[in-house]
């Protein structure tokens, strides 16, 4: 207590002396400047020479030699798979022995998948629905997503996602009503075609501008964080969504907020006409995951 006193006697002394100057005075703003006095401590030198500079939610080495880091000379983040092209289990500690009557609904779901954008891309070609876009080749994707989360996981889609909706029970006629924009549509007709949505199956309405479902998912993570709920949010989009400024900003949140969120990108190659070496360098989309936090 004596020495906050004397501290505090100092910084009277120091203010009345300055205040009685010319220059102080001269100046009406500075008149009603406060002053503060800053004790100031000496540095401490490090204990170690092997001690670390800390980051949030990472550590670096120090190093005397300057070296830049090319991405060519960096091991990728290595692509984990369970079978070989074959279908052959490669490391049997891995199967996740998922019963032969479960395998068979993914694979009747991916078959009707499709089906369905068969039926409906020709539609479209014919004229008779406005749109469409296709989902050949990634229906192993949406099923298998789709199959590890609860039914109260709100889903974040962008425009090639149908089957997860289809896995939550999403029925065929509703597809197509939704696609013909007619009357047993949910939207009643306001969404293009494959702007599916639905409230029941937790399942967000698709918008057409792209990556702008990335931040609202971080959003909504966070939302689901703060009541303190058993949910959380899985966020699908393509790398050429990854390559829009929302993606970044919506990272960013969920990292720093530490949303319960899964980012799911499926990089099929080209956004829509754009292909993946005219949209970033390094390791895919992938590697920014661990950049971000």
């Amino acid at each position: 207590m004596a020495a906050i006193g004397g501290l505090r006697r100092l910084c009277t002394i120091g203010f009345n002396a300055v205040s009685r100057s010319t220059g102080l005075k001269a100046s009406r703003l500075c008149q009603y400047r406060a002053f503060r006095v800053n004790g100031v401590m000496r540095q401490q030198p490090f204990d170690s020479p092997t001690e670390k500079p800390q980051f949030p939610g990472a550590s670096a080495d120090f190093v005397d030699r300057l070296e830049f880091i090319q991405p060519n000379v960096i091991s990728g983040i290595p692509v984990y798979r369970v079978m070989d092209r074959q279908g052959q289990i490669i490391n049997p500690s891995e199967d996740p022995q998922i019963p032969k009557e479960e395998v068979r609904n993914f694979y009747q779901k991916m078959t009707l998948l499709n089906t369905m954008d068969r039926i409906l891309y020709e539609s479209q070609r014919q004229g008779r629905i406005s749109f469409y876009m296709t989902n050949y080749g990634e229906e192993g994707t949406h099923i298998g997503s789709a199959a590890a989360l609860d039914p109260s996981d709100l889903v974040f889609g962008q425009y090639r996602e149908a089957g997860v909706l289809m896995y939550r029970g999403f029925p065929l006629d509703l597809f197509m009503a939704q696609c013909y924009a007619n009357m047993d549509d949910l939207g009643k007709g306001r969404q293009m075609p494959v702007h599916y949505g639905s409230k029941d199956l937790n399942f967000v309405t698709i918008s057409s501008p792209l990556a702008t479902q990335i931040p609202q998912a971080a959003g909504a993570a966070y939302a689901m964080k703060r009541e303190n709920t058993n949910r959380i949010v899985i966020c699908y989009f393509g790398e050429g969504a990854a390559s829009e400024g929302d993606a970044h900003a919506g990272f960013n949140f969920a990292a720093t907020l530490e949303c319960p969120i899964i980012f799911f990108c499926r990089n099929n190659g080209y956004a829509i006409s754009t292909p993946t070496h005219e949209q970033y360098r390094g390791d895919g989309i992938a590697a920014r995951a661990p950049v971000t936090g």
